[in-house]
């Protein structure tokens, strides 16, 4: 076998420098090969640039304006959410709260005060711009009260006040009951005419609203029996019978005052639901056409139930109107505006005539 390494290195020199010549030009070549080869990777991997936005025509004015920006959440905690009349008030701050950029949260405190202190101390613990209550007791409520004001939450109350001196309220907008009461005593005392006769009334002595609305009507119809005229017999309150403010317990207590009084002419109810549950009871017991009911209020049912002449007549409240004052209350606190200690809201007396007009019951 031939040595090629010995012929290699026997090779002339012109040879092997002429292959190095080539070699390295071999050389330069592939490297240059290979370096475009990357460019073309990396230019077919490099994203591509991004195409100029198209512009946006500007959106047409519809008249109305953005909405606000958000402000906070307004704690609501009522009465009882099983009254129509406060799932209203409810309904109203939800959506003038949303206009004015809050959100509501809308909770039941159930007629117990201990549960209503609780549902406080939670919109306490979540710092919310405002709170709002109808309490469920005029004076238990003050020391959580007094904590939100320690937090620097503002508390407004709405149909119901408080009327404890250990805390404070910013504002309370509310049903002018007491002046509400005077014209249920007028509709009892236009009801029953110059025949007068015995009257029981139904209370909720829980709520400081109900006792005003009975003080002003125990007024109105003690100012009746002082200037009554020759041949008018008095109206005299022979009962007052705690009815919860409630059909069933309205029931009970129209019940058990027709078992002591079977010669009753009239009943006050201090709201419609236990107005309605008492013209229940006469119905039961045969007294529906010797027994006038007035109530209070002006929900749907209570409507109803005086164009259908069960109820005679009700001074009507409006509480949608009680939900936008209070949120209205509320965003003028928050620009530092001094708010009234109280805004009364107008009753009005609602007869058979004006349910029988009622476009909202056709």
């Amino acid at each position: 076998m031939k040595d090629l390494s010995r012929w290699a290195w026997n090779e002339p020199p012109a040879a092997r420098g002429g292959r190095r010549r080539f070699a390295t030009w071999a050389t330069v070549r592939c490297v240059t090969a290979l370096l475009a080869f990357a460019a073309l990777v990396a230019g077919c991997s490099r994203p591509a640039a991004p195409r100029p936005e198209r512009p946006r025509r500007p959106a047409a004015d519809d008249g109305q304006s953005a909405a606000p920006a958000p402000r906070g959440t307004i704690g609501v905690s009522l009465l009882t959410l099983d009254n129509p009349f406060f799932k209203v008030i409810g309904d109203a701050i939800t959506a003038t709260a949303r206009k004015s950029g809050y959100e509501a949260q809308i909770l039941s405190g159930d007629k117990d005060v201990a549960k209503q202190g609780n549902q406080v101390k939670d919109f306490i613990v979540r710092r919310v711009a405002a709170i709002v209550l109808s309490p469920c007791d005029s004076k238990a409520i003050g020391p959580v009260i007094a904590e939100a004001n320690a937090a620097g939450i503002p508390v407004f109350t709405v149909d119901i006040p408080y009327r404890g001196g250990d805390a404070k309220v910013v504002t309370q907008v509310a049903s002018d009951n007491f002046g509400g009461g005077r014209e249920a005593a007028a509709a009892m005392i236009e009801a029953l005419g110059s025949g007068g006769g015995k009257v029981a009334i139904l209370h909720f002595k829980q709520a400081e609203s109900c006792l005003l609305r009975v003080a002003g009507f125990r007024e109105a119809v003690e100012a009746h029996n002082k200037d009554l005229p020759a041949g008018t017999a008095a109206i005299e309150i022979v009962a007052e019978l705690e009815a919860g403010g409630a059909r069933d317990m309205g029931y009970k207590a129209a019940e058990d005052v027709l078992q002591a009084h079977a010669d009753l002419r009239g009943i006050f109810a201090i709201n419609d639901p236990s107005a309605l549950g008492a013209v229940g009871a006469l119905e039961k017991a045969g007294k529906a056409a010797q027994v006038v009911v007035v109530g209070f209020d002006g929900q749907p049912e209570g409507k109803e139930a005086i164009r259908a002449g069960a109820i005679y007549a009700d001074p009507i409240q409006f509480p949608a109107r009680m939900g936008e004052e209070i949120v209205a209350a509320i965003v003028r606190h928050s620009k530092g505006e001094e708010l009234p200690a109280e805004t009364l809201i107008p009753t009005r007396l609602y007869r058979k005539a004006d349910a029988e007009d009622d476009p909202d019951l056709r």
